[in-house]
């Protein structure tokens, strides 16, 4: 199953997806949000999951550095509750804090000039998200199960 994340900002938003065994994340473009609506937004997003296919969204959900929820995580759960009523796939919220930094180091990193880190960071904060997300799904499926602890009741 594919999995596509979004990084939505106020003036782009990044959109990002994985190969089917949900090993690598990769970005697959930007939307601009110049004089779009919302529901707009939720169209192209939605539009966006049908032709890739995917089988689940996730979101990053910008919080504050203290982990506190401010204005641009209430739109961002806005938006999310915008596409679940669209959407019959699960959709999950992740912290995105720092996934732009990141993007804008790897773009750095790969010699990328600045008008174009500009235009394509989103998309790659996006793939960070997914990557993130994916890591640590992985990482639960090959921990070991921990065995139950009897509780003390058992052990009468």
């Amino acid at each position: 199953m594919r999995v596509m994340a979004i990084d939505y900002g106020p003036r782009s938003i990044g959109v990002a997806l994985c190969d089917e065994l949900q090993l690598t994340s990769r970005p697959l473009t930007t939307i601009r949000r110049e004089r779009m609506k919302i529901s707009d937004v939720v169209t192209r997003i939605c539009a966006l999951a049908e032709e890739n296919d995917a089988g689940a969204l996730v979101v990053g959900l910008p919080l504050n550095m203290d982990g506190s929820h401010g204005k641009a995580a209430a739109q961002v759960e806005r938006l999310i509750g915008d596409l679940r009523r669209r959407l019959s796939i699960p959709i999950i919220s992740v912290d995105e804090r720092l996934t732009s930094y990141e993007a804008d180091r790897l773009l750095r990193e790969m010699g990328v000039g600045e008008r174009e880190r500009r235009a394509r960071s989103d998309e790659y904060a996006a793939m960070i998200i997914l990557q993130d997300y994916l890591d640590a799904l992985s990482r639960r499926k090959s921990a070991p199960e921990e065995p139950e602890t009897p509780s003390p009741q058992s052990l009468d």
